[in-house]
């Protein structure tokens, strides 16, 4: 067992507001757990900048090297035997760079171990090259590096000094399981509440509600299943945010066609996902993509835009489309909507990959593995 200081720039585990960065984090630290180590969060300071403002990049370095350096003086101060062994970055780039670890791992000689890490060389002399320039140093310093998203990989792959190893996205696959042996139950109960037949299928969307990627998203998919309104379908969605009101308008062909569930609790997720009959997201810029993890965990048929990782997550127990290609994904449902039986076997097909490649259990074993070659290197 090792003591294990983990840190994410983008938003800590404990952050209030709900995503897929935030879930990721916490899954981190589960898996780690699993594999026996001791895990403790280094700080929740927030590196993140999304406006690309120069002065306040210097100025969140600045902060990073103050806080840096009173972790220094606080791990010096404990016993040798409680102090980290390896300190732990989850998602830095160049709108959160590591203004921590590379500082603390060095005084303390620590290993210094990130997890999925981008290097965008188009952002070297734009209004994030102060984070552009943070970030490569911490990539560089890098002692071992976990690639996420294997997009991510051909840039970061020439500023290492360290290993890359390969980490499959993962969810706890056990919640979904679980829930998809009660589907019967948990479909009719959302039919009474939310005024469904459930009779016709139920196309389901999970995700946030902003403006950007998210919001083209919902456009594409509104624009998709207004293609569609001639076959019997209810369109669950289950999100909030900031950009509601214009997520709305871009379904508003779709009428009362669809059911608006409002965000959900993260323990009433599977229950939703195992009710429904597919899963959809065009997936505009997505990383990988939690939400398509879950689904197929819970036995859904996923219809995807091919963007970074998400080929990887879906894998060929799904339909892959063009991003961006409304008749094509509009295609794509409606070869759902007319096959039962394909539904049914590509979510089952999807369950079995989900935890063979993508479970909880095989990323302690990876992480773990590859944590212990690079803290305790075998001997000569």
């Amino acid at each position: 067992m090792m003591l294990i200081a983990f840190y994410s720039p983008m938003k800590p585990p404990s952050h209030s507001a709900p995503s897929g960065d935030r879930r990721m984090a916490r899954l981190l630290i589960r898996a780690l757990q699993a594999g026996g180590h001791e895990v403790e969060t280094a700080s929740r300071f927030r590196s993140y900048d999304g406006e690309g403002v120069a002065f306040r990049q210097a100025r969140i370095a600045a902060l990073g090297g103050r806080m840096a350096a009173r972790l220094i003086r606080r791990y010096r101060a404990r016993p040798r035997d409680r102090r980290p062994r390896a300190w732990f970055t989850y998602h830095l780039y160049h709108k959160a760079p590591d203004w921590l670890g590379p500082e603390v791992s060095a005084a303390l000689g620590m290993a210094y171990v990130v997890a999925e890490a981008s290097h965008a060389p188009k952002q070297k002399d734009g209004p994030w090259a102060a984070g552009y320039a943070g970030a490569a140093r911490a990539i560089a310093r890098a002692d071992l590096m976990f690639c996420l998203n294997p997009v991510d990989a051909v840039c970061t792959a020439p500023l290492l000094g360290g290993p890359q190893v390969s980490l499959k996205p993962f969810i706890d696959t056990a919640p979904y399981l679980e829930a998809a042996a009660g589907r019967g139950r948990t479909r009719a109960a959302l039919a009474r509440r939310h005024g469904l037949d459930g009779d016709e299928p139920w196309l389901l969307s999970v995700a946030m509600m902003r403006d950007g990627d998210k919001l083209e998203s919902y456009r594409i998919l509104g624009q998709a299943l207004a293609l569609l309104l001639e076959r019997p379908w209810r369109l669950l969605i289950a999100g909030g945010g900031p950009a509601r009101e214009r997520v709305g308008d871009a379904l508003a062909a779709l009428g009362s066609r669809v059911a608006w569930l409002g965000v959900q609790e993260a323990d009433a997720l599977p229950g939703l996902y195992a009710a429904a009959d597919a899963y959809l997201w065009p997936a505009v810029n997505e990383a990988y993509g939690m939400a398509f993890l879950e689904a197929q965990a819970a036995g859904l048929p996923v219809v995807a835009g091919r963007a970074g990782g998400v080929p990887d997550v879906v894998g060929e127990t799904g339909i892959l489309i063009p991003v961006g290609d409304r008749a094509a994904f509009a295609e794509a449902v409606a070869s759902l909507l007319d096959d039962a039986g394909r539904r049914r076997d590509l979510g089952a097909r999807a369950r079995r990959r989900v935890l063979r490649e993508h479970g909880l259990e095989r990323a302690a074993l990876t992480l773990d593995s590859a944590l212990r070659a690079i803290v305790e290197p075998p001997t000569p």
